[in-house]
């Protein structure tokens, strides 16, 4: 099988087009021929081993994990023997930030993992990109507790994370402000937000509100600004560790004065998530938002494209046509 695969740490060109082995399923595994995957942040993070603590992940002088690509859509070709949820022929997509090889024409996800039923009404192309951003999106809104009615602001309000947040959160029944720049207004109106702040018109830290939560989910703002926007016990949480990452030690100390306060929540990969994003999906109430899509022959170009920190929303690779 064709897959992408990096044998060092590197900027994009270190990104080579092989030949590899099919994986063989295991009995609780599931053998998926990938047929759409995406290039996102994390992918970059591990391409590059930087920040430098991902190498006790990924390997501290060179990549364990060659193939890339965390997140995957693509139908069922082989189940192992112990495999009862899924079938042969079933539609899929997920998420494996453990195994990543979404970057190949086939990869193995065990069954109790984070793999779920694409909609019927979605295409593998529409559904690559829908677990991994908003995985991370269902665990800072549920560490956070938000529900129905909290006011909360989402800076970044157009990434994977951001995009897929504002979505959530209405379903969750809440107000919802959204930062993003001019060009995308109206992409950030037809995810539901009710209010949305231009940036390049008016820096969203002097506006005069008050919110429960405040989500940074591109890492470019600090507890230290958003502070006087959040209520009186409100949360601040970002998906970046901030400057000197100060994010989980601000975590670790604002609960004392049990005031306003960060969270830094650990993600964690729970089978109920993927379920719930594919009933949203299926439902109409959740859409992973797609910037561009390249064929697996551009892959460099696509991660280029990524390290621009430009994209919006999401970066799908066709990995074959279907």
């Amino acid at each position: 099988m064709r897959a992408a695969a990096h044998t060092r740490y590197g900027p994009p060109s270190v990104l080579r087009l092989v030949e590899t082995p099919t994986p063989v399923p295991r009995d609780d595994e599931l053998l998926v021929t990938v047929f759409a995957s995406t290039a996102n942040r994390t992918d970059e993070g591990f391409l590059r081993g930087s920040p430098r603590i991902v190498r006790l992940f990924s390997g501290l002088t060179k990549p364990k994990k060659q193939i890339l690509g965390n997140e995957f859509a693509g139908r069922v070709e082989a189940i192992g023997a112990t495999v009862s949820t899924f079938r042969v022929g079933d539609r899929v997509f997920g998420y494996d930030g453990a195994n990543f090889g979404g970057h190949a024409e086939a990869k193995t996800v065990r069954e109790r993992g984070l793999v779920a039923v694409i909609p019927a009404n979605m295409s593998y192309e529409e559904a690559a990109p829908g677990a991994e951003g908003a995985h991370y999106a269902v665990n800072l809104i549920r560490a956070a507790r938000i529900g129905a009615g909290q006011r909360v602001l989402v800076n970044g309000s157009t990434g994977a994370i951001g995009s897929a947040a504002v979505q959530l959160l209405k379903d969750a029944g809440a107000n919802v402000t959204a930062v993003c720049d001019t060009k995308n207004v109206g992409l950030v109106q037809s995810l539901g937000a009710d209010r949305i702040i231009d940036y390049l018109r008016e820096d969203f830290t002097d506006i005069d509100d008050a919110f429960d939560v405040i989500i940074d989910a591109v890492g470019k703002s600090s507890f230290r600004r958003c502070r006087a926007l959040l209520k009186p016990r409100g949360i601040y949480l970002s998906s970046d560790l901030g400057f000197l990452a100060q994010n989980p030690i601000l975590a670790l100390t604002t609960p004392l004065f049990r005031r306003k306060r960060v969270m830094f929540p650990i993600p964690f990969d729970r089978k109920e998530d993927v379920l719930l994003l594919s009933d949203l999906m299926k439902s109409g109430k959740f859409r992973p938002v797609i910037d561009r899509t390249y064929p697996l022959d551009d892959i460099v170009a696509a991660f280029d494209y990524v390290e621009t920190g430009t994209k919006v929303g999401n970066v799908v690779i066709r990995i074959r046509e279907g």
